[in-house]
């Protein structure tokens, strides 16, 4: 009994802190957060450029890729009972997932790949080590009239990780998700093996399965990425509409979900802001035209409106145009991190707090994992949701119907995608259902669904089952044909994972490339580190 007693009292000294934390917690992350995480920025700065302007070799790409080759076959001379399943060494919280996958219990292997390797106009490719990340290549590309055809918007992600993950961008109408414009791969197998992967030759059915595989197949040794031939700015057109239906109707027709033939902007988003209103941004490569230097719009400087705060602003003054640097357009979301920042620092946009403070955003992701304690991470999991979800577009409205009926919390991200059919048993992707497919092609347009924020049940201090809901979304999903992103926490178990993904083809990969014994299943690489059934009980009451 006192032991209980003890634990009671335990519990509520720890609620009451927590509830501190939280009524106060826009002033702790300014006090601390803000100026500690800009340090630890300027440091990484500071790394990355010593090793961009100092110790980059890449004409040492293939001795270190040697290197790697040499490790995995030391490791394959072990043992089997001292054989653990290999990873890279890279630590968790420089990845921007919200698990953190226990490392510590596999055999971790150093990949320093940071270089980019060579640019390749006549092919419209550039070739990158895997650490490159998307700030890195933008510096890269954009002055020489380039741009990845998939960018994603946050500068620390790296061109690896979306490869061996998933990415997105407002690009994705035209030409799919990041995979697609993957021109190849180079990987190292669990035999120590190099192998160069494309979509055409012996290794076509590798290629098919390396994307949203998360690490589990291989090394990633090197990318060679398609580019587009861009403009210096975005003519950004915003379109306000009221209506559920008008507003869904018309993404749909921009995006040529409805007609393959279609000439779509380059660029296509929506900001929904409620139920009933949201924001259609439509952007296409420009040059400034004379006379019209007023109407540019520097939208990544420190004292700027977050930009999702400006497009909501068009709400109230009606459709609007201006132009936007392409590099500052790309990075839009970097600073509030889409609208995360607004749950840690409600007000992060006062004018006078971006005027003052506002060159300290965004908060270093990678702090703020490093940062992250089991009991803050426990905590975060039941009271915020963080997921992008690929879902069909013929299907909008229902998707914003269950989104705000799970998790009552606005703006919602809509970014159209076509995923493409390349087959039965093709890749961890099934193919469009007939009902999704854009009539006459080979492929359905889709779209991003990115909820991102605290709940509204949390905000309001009531009762909230994120567990629950989260499962009730993941089964919305596999009775729709649709998709959570993997670096966001899962709440299935193996088996509904398994008729979410189709794993046909991953599973004969692993077998036929030496990864089974080597790297861990997919399943257990993404599935979160803690209970999540636990923590979902231990969290569930209001504070």
């Amino acid at each position: 009994m006192a032991g209980g007693e003890g634990a009671a009292s335990g519990g509520g000294w720890r609620q009451t802190l927590v509830r501190l934390m939280e009524r106060h917690r826009g002033l702790i992350v300014v006090l601390f957060c803000l100026p500690a995480s800009f340090l630890f920025d300027v440091a990484f700065r500071l790394r990355a450029w010593v090793r961009r302007e100092l110790l980059a070799a890449p004409n040492k790409h293939h001795q270190r890729v040697a290197e790697i080759q040499a490790r995995v076959l030391r490791w394959n001379k072990l043992p089997p009972s001292e054989r653990k399943l290999m990873c890279t060494d890279r630590p968790n919280w420089l990845s921007l997932s919200t698990t953190f996958f226990r490392k510590d219990l596999c055999h971790r292997i150093p990949v320093p790949l940071y270089d980019i390797l060579s640019l390749n106009e006549s092919q419209m490719t550039v070739k990158v080590e895997p650490m490159v990340s998307v700030g890195q290549i933008t510096e890269f590309l954009i002055p020489q009239g380039y741009t990845l055809a998939v960018t994603l918007e946050i500068a620390d992600a790296t061109l690896g990780g979306l490869a061996m993950g998933v990415g997105m961008t407002t690009y994705s109408h035209k030409v799919g998700l990041y995979q697609e414009a993957i021109r190849a791969y180079e990987v190292v197998l669990g035999d120590g093996s190099l192998v160069r992967v494309t979509r055409d030759n012996e290794h076509s059915d590798l290629y098919h399965t390396l994307p949203w595989s998360h690490g589990t197949l291989g090394f990633l040794v090197a990318l060679e990425l398609d580019i587009v031939k861009v403009k210096p700015y975005v003519h950004m057109k915003y379109i306000p509409v009221t209506g559920q239906k008008k507003y869904c109707d018309m993404i749909r027709d921009l995006s040529g979900a409805n007609d393959k033939d279609k000439q779509a902007a380059d660029y296509l988003e929506a900001t929904v802001y409620s139920k009933e209103k949201a924001v259609i941004m439509v952007g296409n490569f420009a040059d400034l035209p004379p006379g019209q230097e007023h109407k540019v719009n520097h939208i990544t400087r420190w004292y700027k409106p977050w930009f999702y705060k400006h497009t909501e602003s068009f709400l109230q003054r009606g459709e609007g145009d201006e132009y936007i640097p392409l590099r500052e357009y790309l990075l839009r979301h970097n600073r509030a991190i889409f609208w995360v920042v607004e749950a840690m620092i409600p007000f992060g946009n006062n004018p006078l707090f971006r005027f003052f403070l506002g060159w300290l955003l965004p908060p270093k992701p990678a702090f703020l994992k490093f940062t992250t304690t089991p009991g803050v991470r426990a905590m975060t999991f039941t009271k915020q949701v963080f997921q992008d979800i690929v879902l069909p577009m013929n299907i909008l409205e229902k998707q914003i119907d269950v989104s705000e009926e799970l998790f009552d919390t606005y703006p919602i991200l809509v970014y159209p995608c076509r995923i493409y059919d390349h087959g039965e048993h093709a890749g961890q992707l099934r193919p469009p259902r007939p009902d999704q497919r854009c009539p006459g092609a080979d492929w359905g347009m889709f779209n991003d669904l990115g909820v991102y924020g605290v709940p509204g049940p949390v905000r309001r201090k009531q009762r909230y089952d994120a567990v629950k809901q989260m499962r009730a979304m993941e089964k919305f999903c596999r009775e729709v044909g649709g998709y959570p992103f993997l670096y966001a926490d899962i709440f299935m178990d193996r088996k509904e994972f398994e008729q979410m993904f189709d794993l046909t083809a991953y599973e004969r990969v692993r077998e036929k490339y030496h990864a089974n014994g080597a790297f861990p299943h997919l399943y257990d690489k993404v599935k979160p580190e803690i209970d999540v059934f636990a923590v979902g009980e231990e969290y569930i009451d209001p504070l």
